[in-house]
């Protein structure tokens, strides 16, 4: 993949981040990189005070920093702002986090030199992942902390991970042949101004969370089945009548999921009930709020992947070198809290139906906890009771990182994004939704048992099988940990996602 500087879809940043593509600085950002490079070197000749460049950072921004002090200046920067705290980042974060800097570096605005810029890319390549401890940004003058410690990686410093293996810098780049680089005047600012920590944690998680929004259709579709629903609240004349995109392509994805249903041939006639509850007739409208939202979010992520991160920028066509903002991580805070709502909500549609499937009095027959023999059997009654504890987590956590504020640097800094702690909120989110889609699919896989003979929907069916090929239904009480783990993985590498696209 060759970085120019343009914006990356979330598609390609995973083909980096977890397939492993290999990446190049275009041989067309070159000239702008060489260019603004020259205006700082031109600034350093003439003495020219300049914020970030001969200047102290922050509320000290008014010290000025003598010129043979300069190149201590960026080091002393990466050093100090290296203290995150906690866990380190997954790998597949980092490499999209390093992935996103080398990107918006290449576009020329930052006065970084190129073999900056081609360290980070060939630590991609090579497989060195810089450790980055996930606490400890704001988002406010970028995610400083954590690109502090990438930052660390290229000046040989800190820990990173080489094969697997957690190590010194200095060990992991000897193993994979390469050298530190020293870094010049602007070069650490210029590293660690950016929000491309909260956007490669969010951005991997949003992706998950796509993914988990079209699952819901397949779980729900099976779920009604189950329940002998009715598939006429999907109409195309209802959602034409409000036409928003996604409630109008959920609708038509579920008809397409339940088409040529035995089951719902079976009760077309005699059946008593005029109209499903609203977790089964509202999925579109539900559901497809969800995906809007994801779709902001999206769009907004596409835009900082092709943005400008850092401060001061540089613009070497009028030599000018400007002092702004566009470090602060208000767009992605504001979307990332955005899609943790939605998220959540589709976990909440998704308890509800998992409760009508194992509840005797909302189940259409069923018996009670799907449970062949229930009283002696439990059936599915705690993986419910599983699936709650899970969204009353998500329920706290959707909280909005973006609404607080601490002002930091001793008030020069008085007003921050929390646009990581937004990102970290939003993963776990996704990671429960994952598990309570993957508690719903078995207890409605399981459910569609007791309708056998019929056939549920061919898309159903085929979803069904897959499942089955994963887990069987239940047919006694087992310990069912294994089971979601298993089904949730199998949601998140994509399988049920590629079984629904095909229809």
């Amino acid at each position: 993949m060759e970085l120019t500087g343009e914006p990356l879809s979330l598609t390609q940043i995973a083909e980096v981040a977890i397939g492993g593509a290999k990446v190049s600085i275009a041989a067309s950002a070159h000239p702008r990189i060489h260019a603004s490079r020259r205006v700082i070197e031109e600034i350093l000749k003439s003495d020219a005070v300049v914020y970030g460049i001969n200047t102290g950072f922050g509320r000290l921004a008014d010290v000025q920093i003598e010129r043979g002090d300069v190149r201590q200046l960026q080091l002393n920067l990466v050093r100090s702002h290296a203290c995150g705290i906690g866990a380190p980042l997954p790998e597949a974060e980092v490499r999209a986090m390093m992935l996103l800097r080398a990107n918006v570096l290449a576009l020329g605005f930052s006065g970084i030199r190129l073999e900056v810029i081609e360290l980070l890319a060939e630590l991609l390549n090579r497989g060195v992942h810089p450790m980055v401890p996930e606490k400890g940004s704001v988002g406010a003058s970028g995610d400083l902390a954590p690109l502090a410690h990438l930052s660390l990686t290229l000046i040989g410093e800190g820990e990173a991970f080489y094969q697997g293996e957690r190590m010194q810098t200095a060990d992991a780049l000897s193993r994979a042949d390469l050298q530190p680089v020293t870094l010049e005047a602007k070069e650490g600012l210029a590293l660690l101004n950016g929000t491309q920590g909260m956007h490669a944690t969010g951005g991997l998680a949003l992706l998950r969370a796509k993914r988990l929004s079209r699952v819901a259709d397949i779980a729900g579709a099976m779920t009604l089945e189950a329940l002998k629903g009715t598939p006429a609240a999907f109409d195309a004349r209802i959602h034409n009548a409000r036409p928003h995109p996604g409630q109008k392509a959920v609708a038509e994805h579920l008809l397409r999921l339940l088409r040529d249903s035995e089951i719902r041939a079976s009760h077309l006639s005699g059946d008593p009930r005029v109209q499903d509850a609203y977790s089964l007739r509202c999925m579109p409208q539900v559901h497809g709020a969800v995906r809007g939202a994801l779709q902001h979010c999206e769009e907004v992520l596409s835009v900082e992947s092709g943005s400008a991160t850092d401060n001061p920028l540089v613009f070497s066509d009028d030599d000018a070198v400007i002092s702004g903002g566009n470090f602060h991580g208000a767009p992605l805070a504001l979307a990332l809290d955005y899609a943790a709502i939605a998220v959540t909500d589709l976990m909440s549609i998704s308890e509800r139906r998992i409760d009508r499937l194992i509840n005797p009095d909302e189940n259409e027959g069923l018996p009670a906890f799907l449970a062949p023999k229930a009283g002696t059997q439990s059936g599915f009654m705690i993986p419910h009771v599983a699936a709650v504890s899970l969204l009353n987590e998500a329920k706290v956590l959707a909280h909005p990182a973006s609404v607080d504020n601490l002002p930091t640097s001793a008030g020069k800094e008085d007003h921050v994004s929390m646009g990581m702690t937004a990102a970290l909120k939003l993963r776990t989110i996704v990671d429960n939704a994952e598990n309570v889609l993957a508690i719903e699919l078995m207890a409605a896989g399981s459910a569609l048992e007791y309708r056998r003979p019929l056939k549920a929907g061919l898309g159903v069916e085929r979803a069904r099988e897959r499942l089955l090929a994963i887990v069987p239904p239940l047919t006694e009480d087992r310990a069912m940990y294994g089971d979601i783990e298993r089904v949730a993985a199998a949601i998140r590498r994509g399988e049920f996602d590629s079984e629904m696209e095909t229809l």
